[in-house]
Parts: C-alpha cells; sequence; structure tokens
C-alpha cells in the first residue's frame, strides 16, 4: 500500500481546519471572562474538535494534552517526554504485540478451517447448522486469538461462502459472523482487556478467568437467535455426522485447542504470569502452524511478523498517546470532581452503571474500543472504586459495550470486516445484525447488574 498523502483538492473545504481552534477558543474565552468552566469541558471540546476534522484518535489524543498543558498550565515539556516513555514501561503491555502475532499465526495457519469442521461436524444437523457452526467456531477461535477482527476474517471469510452456497441468505450468515466475532474480546485471552488492565492496574489474569463464564453465556444466547431463526424460516440443515467424523475432527482440531491450556491453565496454575502466556501462545501458533499442520510455509513467516508489527505499532501508539491524556485528566483532578458530582447527586450504584453504558454506547459510534478503554476507564474507573463497585466486574462490563460498539455503524470494525468478506454495504450489514444486536444488548444489561457473573469463576479459583 502506498504512503504517498493524496493531494488536496484545490476547491477543498478549508473550514475543518477552524474547529479545534474555535473549540479551544469559546470556552477558553469564557473561563478568561469569568464565566464559571470546569477545565473538563476545554479538554473534552478540544479533543472532539480534533476528532471531528479527521485527526486520527492517537494524533488528537497528543495534541490535546500538549496544547491545554502548554496554554493553560506551567507544567514543563520535560515531564511530557517523560511521561510518553514511561507510560508504556508497565510489563502487561509486553502481551499485547505477542497476542497479535499468534492472533496471525493462527488466522493464516490453518486453525480456523479445522475449528469450522469440528464445530459443524457437533452442531451442524440442527437448524441453521452451519450459522450454529459459524457461533461455535467464532467461539473456539476467540479462545485463541484475542481480538474480533481477526476471528471475524479467519471463521467469516471460510463459512460465509460456504452458507450463501448451500442456501442461506448473505445477510443471515453476515449477522451471524459479525456479532459472533466480537466474541474475540470477551473470551480470553482478550487484547482490550489488557488494555484496561494497564489503565487501571487491574489483574490481568483475573480478567481472564472472569471473562470465560460471561463468554459462554454470550455465544449460548447468540446461537439460540441464530437456531430461533434458522427455524422461523426454514434454513438447511446438515446430515447427522457421526461419531467418528466428530473425533476425526477433533483430533484435527486439537492442536489448535490446545492453546486455550496453555494460556488459561498456564495463568491460572501460575506456572507463568499473563504476559509470559501472550509469548507462549506467539510460539506455540507458529509451531502449530508451520511444523504440525504445515499450511504456512517458513517463507511467509517474516510477512506474519511485519503485519505484527505494523499493528502493535499502530495500537502502542495510541497507548503512549492514551496514558498521557490519561495523565491530564488525574493532574487536573476531573474523575474525582466526577465522582463528587454523582456522589452529591445522590446516585447510586444503579444510575452509576447506567450512565457508564449510555456512555460507552455513544463512544461507541465516534471511537474504536482500544481509544475508548484506554480514555475512559481512567476516568470512570475512581469512580467505580467510590461506589464500592469491583473492578474485574467493571473491566468485564466495558469489554461487553466494546462487543456492542464493534457491531454497529459509523465505526464499527467488525462491520467493515465483514463488508469486506461479504460485499455488502454497511447499510445492509446494519439492518442484517440487529436481532443479534438485540440478544447482545440484552445480555449487557445481565452482565452489567448481575456481577456474580462475571467475578465467581475468579473468586472460586482464588484469583481475587
Amino acid at each position: 500500500m502506498s504512503t504517498l498523502v493524496p493531494p488536496v483538492p484545490a476547491n477543498a473545504p478549508r473550514w475543518p481546519a477552524l474547529i479545534p481552534i474555535v473549540m479551544l477558543a469559546v470556552p477558553t474565552a469564557l473561563k478568561l471572562g469569568g464565566v464559571p468552566l470546569s477545565n473538563a469541558w476545554i479538554i473534552f471540546a478540544l479533543l472532539f474538535g480534533l476528532m471531528l476534522t479527521g485527526m486520527p484518535i492517537s494524533i488528537s489524543l497528543g495534541l490535546t494534552v500538549l496544547t491545554y498543558l502548554f496554554t493553560m498550565t506551567t507544567v514543563p515539556i520535560e515531564s511530557v517526554a517523560l511521561k510518553l516513555f514511561t507510560g508504556i514501561e508497565k510489563f502487561e503491555i509486553m502481551a499485547i504485540p505477542f497476542f497479535i502475532l499468534a492472533g496471525n499465526f493462527l488466522t493464516h495457519g490453518g486453525v480456523a478451517r479445522r475449528m469450522i469442521n469440528f464445530a459443524s461436524s457437533m452442531v451442524g444437523h440442527w437448524p441453521g447448522g452451519l450459522g450454529l457452526a459459524g457461533v461455535m467456531a467464532c467461539a473456539l477461535f476467540a479462545a485463541v486469538s484475542g481480538s474480533s477482527p481477526a476471528t471475524v476474517v479467519a471463521i467469516g471469510s471460510i463459512i460465509l461462502p460456504a452458507m450463501v452456497k448451500q442456501g442461506f441468505p448473505a445477510r443471515f450468515g453476515a449477522g451471524v459472523i459479525t456479532t459472533s466475532g466480537a466474541l474475540g474480546i470477551l473470551i480470553p485471552p482478550s487484547i482490550v482487556m489488557v488494555m484496561y488492565a494497564v489503565a487501571t492496574n487491574t489483574s490481568v489474569g483475573a480478567l481472564f478467568i472472569a471473562g470465560i463464564i460471561p463468554g459462554l453465556i454470550l455465544a449460548t444466547m447468540l446461537g439460540l437467535t441464530t437456531w430461533w431463526r434458522a427455524r422461523k424460516n426454514d434454513y438447511p440443515r446438515q446430515p447427522v455426522a457421526t461419531w467418528g467424523e466428530r473425533a476425526r475432527t477433533f483430533r484435527d482440531a486439537i492442536w489448535g485447542l490446545l492453546l486455550v491450556i496453555v494460556v488459561i491453565g498456564g495463568i491460572y496454575t501460575g506456572i507463568f504470569t499473563p504476559t509470559e502466556a501472550a509469548a507462549m501462545s506467539a510460539v506455540y501458533a507458529f509451531f502449530v502452524a508451520v511444523f504440525v499442520y504445515k499450511d504456512m510455509t517458513l517463507a511467509k513467516v517474516p510477512k506474519v511478523l511485519l503485519d505484527s508489527a505494523n499493528m502493535s505499532a499502530m495500537l502502542l501508539y495510541i497507548i503512549t498517546n492514551a496514558v498521557m491524556f490519561s495523565y491530564l485528566m488525574t493532574s487536573e483532578q476531573i474523575p474525582q470532581e466526577l465522582a463528587a458530582w454523582m456522589l452529591d447527586k445522590g446516585l447510586g450504584v444503579v444510575a452509576f452503571l447506567l450512565f457508564v453504558n449510555v456512555i460507552l454506547l455513544l463512544a461507541g459510534n465516534v471511537m474504536e474500543p482500544s481509544s475508548i478503554v484506554l480514555i475512559m476507564a481512567p476516568i470512570l474507573f475512581p469512580v467505580a472504586m467510590k461506589l464500592g463497585i469491583d473492578p474485574v466486574h467493571f473491566g468485564i462490563m466495558m469489554t461487553v459495550n466494546m462487543e456492542v460498539g464493534m457491531c454497529h455503524p459509523p465505526v464499527g470494525l467488525n462491520l467493515y470486516v465483514a463488508s469486506g468478506i461479504t460485499k455488502m454495504g454497511i447499510t445492509e450489514l446494519t439492518v442484517a445484525v440487529w436481532p443479534w444486536l438485540l440478544t447482545m444488548l440484552v445480555f449487557l444489561v445481565a452482565v452489567t447488574y448481575w456481577p456474580t457473573m462475571s467475578i465467581w469463576l475468579p473468586k472460586t479459583l482464588g484469583m481475587m
């Protein structure tokens, strides 16, 4: 892909460049004029102004911090530079590039195809068999990848053409895979959970274990929605597989499924930390893809490494700027002010969690999950702690919100990935995902107000 920037047309409007200037100048002038105005209004006005110009989230975050510090405070530039480097020194952040690398090896290494065959042999004879197999395969692949778009690509690129060929409507298949692919960030390992842990100093291991039961429940709910719609519309089913076929497909898929034991089992038993588990998963995925399944040659490995490095660099750059933005929030006491305001208004846990869900769902309309978690978690987390909300439960709730955000426009990543596979427009895809998206919203309410779903397993295993 070319890195050249296309020339700006001569008749292109110049007004977007004025948005951040106006949005900073107006609240600043009001404050200098004696109008009582919180610093939070100025910071967020500048941030959203920069985002409205089409500037990438990471650069918008960095410019917001630098502009505010240089115009409204006397903070020396040395502290900003120091924070840029110390912000990504946390050991847990190293897990992100390793999980990305493992996911890329698995995506290109034939693991997804074998998981689909196994899932199809188990549930293919039920109404909407291939659709149910897609949900099950997404859940299995989510347990080894950590990324929703990677899950949609790996499973969708194989099963969607097969569903259309078997007589399923394209919309049905797209709805199933787009939403089920979101399980990639709820069923551990999860890159989004690692980012939440980095932003809030919560245990990555406890978050991973906490995501297992909610992930299985959501997969079951999405499967029931798929089954109900398939039964209602009399969609095709496959012949019943023999137990011999099921055993054969399980043997074929076992090497990929063992990665779940490597990661979750290693963390739970204390053999290695989540970061070390990520490194182990990358090495294991390389070994399986190249030497066991042999679907990837050694000649293709450098490209996978380069693609993983590019994706990791992008995420680490977002993290760096988001950490600096979090530092600005903390230094300006904005989370503390928000907590005090909510407590003064008498808003309890129920109202606060409703407020958080609304804010996160709205943020999902304009930002992708990594940015939302890194921006919102440092602001909302202190308030949650003051109200006595468990940090692990709060993390799972935020993760489910991110899942919903990935499945609706205008910036739902899963929609764009599915659009590339199905050649369907975003509007058509948005209509296609609604039944499953409503199911996810029902699940979001359940996971928000039933914390036991999230924290029972890590508490039982002694990880909390």
